[in-house]
């Protein structure tokens, strides 16, 4: 297991400090964007030129989508026009099941077979928890593999990972299935990717809006992560938006209707009291966004906030979202 706290390979230069582990799982509730920091983050870990891994597991496509291309295979394939070199796997259960076959057993034409009986997506159907061996399996061989020199094929695997309220099962399964295993390659497997899922290798990163559900599954996945002894890194909120009324405690109708006046707009009451009433809900949101900020500081991991982006997400987002990622504390 030494290889799994042997820093750098030789001659990739140290790592970012900032972002120390090697495997970066990123995973947050159902709609804060883990998609996106994952690509964004990508992104930042391969900005110095060194190549990185971006990997989905959940059979979404999500990342096809991100940048709108066809249909990811099972294969790695680097991103064009990405400015950087970043490789895009879409990890698919019953490919992953084929490869394990063929690699531990020698059973590829037989593995083949059994796919066209319909035994590999059965197998894979009624247990889930061999799905997600297989799919931790090959994000573990992606993060270790070493070319013919003994390099490191990858500075960094970035993951997409299942939401907070699975990440917890997905994460363990393994070191479940080594206590289940007595011997043979499942168990030897199983014990390393458990070891390398709490190892200074890796980070899981919990992805949030400032928004109370997404900070409540934020909390309980860090208790979940911490007693499953697997390291959490960086806390992201994602989506920040700043306050537009700063300084200004209590506004009234009529400050408002001076303002109209100076900038040449509409001072009639219908238009005032409507902006008042948006003006209020804005100070009010940023008040509940104030306490979640102190409810996530609470948490005493890293904080990290990534503006809304106004425009979408298309490349030139990533690249800035990326930037901010790589200046991060």
């Amino acid at each position: 297991m030494n290889d799994l706290y042997d820093g750098p390979a030789q001659g990739r230069g140290a790592r970012d400090t900032a972002w120390p582990a090697r495997l970066h799982v990123v995973t947050g509730k159902g709609g804060v964007g883990k998609t996106t920091v994952a690509a964004a983050l990508a992104f930042a870990l391969a900005a110095r030129g060194q190549r990185t891994l971006l990997v989905e597991v959940e059979g979404r496509q999500g990342l096809a989508q991100l940048f709108e291309l066809e249909p990811l295979p099972y294969a790695e394939r680097r991103l064009p026009d990405a400015g950087v070199d970043v490789r895009l796997l879409a990890v698919d259960p019953e490919e992953a099941l084929l490869e394990y076959l063929e690699l531990f057993y020698r059973m590829g034409a037989a593995g083949r077979a059994l796919r066209k009986l319909g035994a590999i997506d059965f197998a894979t159907t009624v247990a889930p928890g061999l799905r997600d061996i297989l799919l931790t399996g090959k994000v573990k061989e992606a993060t270790t593999r070493t070319d013919d020199s003994g390099r490191r094929v990858y500075r960094a695997v970035v993951l997409d990972a299942p939401p907070t309220g699975r990440i917890g099962r997905f994460l363990n399964v393994t070191a479940e299935a080594a206590k289940l295993a007595k011997l043979g390659p499942i168990k030897s497997q199983s014990e390393g990717v458990a070891a390398l899922l709490r190892s200074p290798m890796t980070a899981v990163h919990l992805v949030t809006l400032l928004e109370e559900m997404p900070v409540q599954e934020t909390a309980d996945a860090l208790r979940e992560l911490t007693a499953l002894n697997i390291p959490v890194g960086k806390v992201i909120v994602n989506c920040a938006r700043p306050p537009l009324l700063a300084g200004a405690s209590r506004l009234t109708q009529a400050e408002l209707k001076r303002g109209l006046v100076a900038a040449g707009l509409p001072d009639d009451r219908r238009t005032v009291t409507a902006l008042l009433s948006e003006a209020k809900d804005h100070q009010a949101r940023h008040a509940l966004e104030q306490e979640l900020r102190g409810e996530l500081d609470a948490l005493r991991r890293p904080v990290v906030e990534l503006p809304l982006l106004p425009d979408g997400v298309d490349t030139a987002g990533l690249q800035h979202l990326a930037e901010l990622l790589r200046d991060a504390p």
